[in-house]
């Protein structure tokens, strides 16, 4: 029996404990309910392994197959998946309740790069002491804020108070070439 993890348990060849199987070739074809001594025979016959794939099946269900080359296929499946996933990145721009309007746009300038580059980025407001008595406060520049990256965004999150900060969530809009 071969074990990586728990979830990648496999039964083969010698391991498997039932008396008889329905054993199907590498190539597809059935060869019905048998024995599973002659279901390991052939497999020994074809130089390939007897693989139970369904073992809670009336009765269990095995297939000759190269178990090495499907393994091996599997993995490589898998890692192509991995190479077409996008990657999202979220970028942090972080304000205060007394940001200077030229802070403000140099800080916007920054955040529109970004959306432009197709990363979603997190604007948050951080209350200092007494700041935190007038969250309203924080809301009021996210609301300032928004009108100068709405043409390249669109606001996932509602500006909203969470812990110390307010925090807005804006993703880049999907453009119609894009889509093309």
């Amino acid at each position: 029996m071969i074990k990586k993890n728990k979830k990648d348990t496999v039964i083969m060849n010698d391991d498997i404990r039932v008396k008889e199987v329905r054993c199907m070739g590498e190539d597809g074809h059935q060869y019905g309910i048998i024995s599973t001594r002659d279901a390991m025979a052939l497999a020994d016959e074809q130089g390939l392994d007897l693989v139970l794939i369904a073992p809670d099946g009336k009765p269990p269900v095995a297939k000759i197959m190269n178990y090495g080359k499907f393994k091996y296929q599997e993995e490589k499946k898998k890692k192509e998946a991995r190479k077409n996933q996008k990657v999202i990145l979220v970028k942090e721009i972080k304000l205060s309740v007394k940001i200077a309007e030229n802070d403000v746009s140099y800080k916007i300038k920054h955040a529109r790069e970004f959306l432009a580059a197709g990363n979603h980025v997190k604007f948050r407001v951080f209350l200092r002491g007494r700041e935190m008595a007038n969250p309203q406060a924080g809301v009021e520049v996210l609301n300032r804020v928004w009108p100068m990256v709405e043409d390249i965004g669109v606001m996932d999150k509602n500006p909203r108070l969470e812990g110390r900060y307010v925090n807005m969530l804006v993703f880049p809009k999907k453009d119609e070439t894009s889509k093309k």
